[in-house]
């Protein structure tokens, strides 16, 4: 499939300045694409865009992945004024994000550079001769951020905030000019930031660039940006969101959009695919499709291995896998997302210490209503607890004995 059929079968395109898309099919072209080091991890919103350009790759495109120092010294605006972020600060995150670039496109051809290397030495009147006076004010004022932040219940907006677009389009200027990259990835969000970059471009150098921006993904179920739940974030960090969480996150994933996010997420084939979404409409109860997604996306930014361990997990705690098939790297994944306890101690008193029941007397009426089982066998108050057992009680509440 060629690239431009691929993009747009996967839902990757949203808008571009190309007179005709089936230009990405037939030059290698040198692109572009960042995220600003305002966290110390990516998200899976970030992810998206990601997974787009390594399509690009995939098809023999020049990719030059952007750490953006000198942009997340300022912030990219959005509601409100973000809080500004120390050096130190940004230094120790865009080390975050480039070894995250790294885990993501392992195995591929990308150079990594930063736009904090190329601003920390530029005098600002020339910056403002050299380039605020290719930059229209009409233009500026009309982005949509600038308008809801100016308007009646907008908060306002800092001088500082509304020069980020200016300062991302030289970002394509320089990058055009040094590296040769002629076209720029973005989330539609950023579209008009990067049409300043080409307007400059034009201006300057009297020569054309492109970009092409893919939709941001919205959680059909809810009507928000997706990634985004009650508790933030999910993230590519395993400390902020762990390998668990981030499969159990794709794992409950609703069936309307399940295959969507399949051709976003993944690098499935299309027959693979197609085979999962007429799995997911004859019998969408056994689920194959958000397996496939969880584990395809979890192998992806946690590695196979780690990926096993939490299917494995997954599937003791809700399918009642046999629970000796854990080996020692999965229980300490266990540990982490459930209640565990030290042995030794006997079941009442392990009912007890989990804040389970807050007397023996409690415990027992829940252990004669055949509520708790062990390792997946129902259980006496005298029933002997080993090591390493899992105690599962009701249907959804567990707990680890370890020694």
């Amino acid at each position: 499939m060629k690239l431009s059929e691929e993009l747009e079968w996967r839902g990757f395109i949203s808008q571009h300045t190309f007179k005709n898309l089936s230009d990405i099919d037939n030059n290698s072209l040198k692109f572009y694409w960042g995220a600003d080091p305002s966290s110390d991890s990516l998200t899976i919103g970030n992810l998206a865009p990601a997974m787009m350009v390594r399509h690009f790759i995939e098809h023999g495109h020049k990719a030059v992945l952007l750490v953006g120092g000198a942009t997340g010294l300022i912030g990219d605006p959005k509601e409100q004024e973000r809080s500004q972020k120390t050096v130190d600060e940004i230094s120790s995150n865009k080390e975050a994000i480039r070894k995250q670039y790294d885990n993501i496109f392992r195995g591929a051809q990308y150079e990594i550079v930063d736009n904090y290397d190329w601003f920390k030495n530029i005098n600002y009147l020339d910056f403002l001769r050299d380039i605020g006076k290719n930059v229209p004010l009409s233009s500026m004022l009309a982005r949509e951020f600038v308008q809801t932040r100016l308007g009646i219940d907008g908060g306002g907006i800092s001088y500082a905030e509304f020069s980020y677009s200016l300062i991302q389009g030289y970002d394509f200027l320089h990058l055009f000019k040094e590296k040769d990259v002629t076209l720029q990835l973005c989330g539609s969000d950023q579209w008009g930031n990067v049409i300043a970059g080409i307007d400059l471009i034009r201006r300057k150098e009297s020569s054309e660039a492109n970009a092409l921006a893919m939709p941001l993904i919205i959680n059909k179920s809810t009507g928000i940006k997706f990634g985004k739940s009650e508790s933030g974030a999910v993230w590519l960090d395993p400390n902020k969101t762990s390998a668990f969480s981030f499969y159990q996150f794709w794992l409950n994933v609703d069936d309307s959009s399940v295959v969507d996010y399949l051709k976003i997420y993944t690098m499935l084939s299309k027959d693979e695919i197609i085979n999962l979404e007429s799995s997911q409409k004859t019998n969408p109860e056994k689920r194959d499709a958000q397996k496939a997604l969880a584990f395809e996306v979890t192998k992806l930014i946690h590695g196979e291995e780690r990926a096993q361990s939490v299917k494995k997990v997954t599937s003791v705690l809700f399918e009642n896998e046999d629970f000796s098939t854990l080996t020692s790297q999965d229980l300490d994944i266990l540990s982490k997302e459930i209640v565990c306890v030290s042995m030794p101690n006997e079941l009442l008193d392990i009912l007890i210490e989990a804040k389970v029941c807050k007397s023996k007397n409690e415990a027992k009426r829940l252990i004669e209503g055949n509520a708790v089982a062990v390792s997946g066998n129902k259980v006496s108050e005298n029933t002997t607890i080993n090591k390493n057992s899992l105690i599962k009680i009701g249907k959804n509440r567990f707990i680890l004995v370890r020694q």
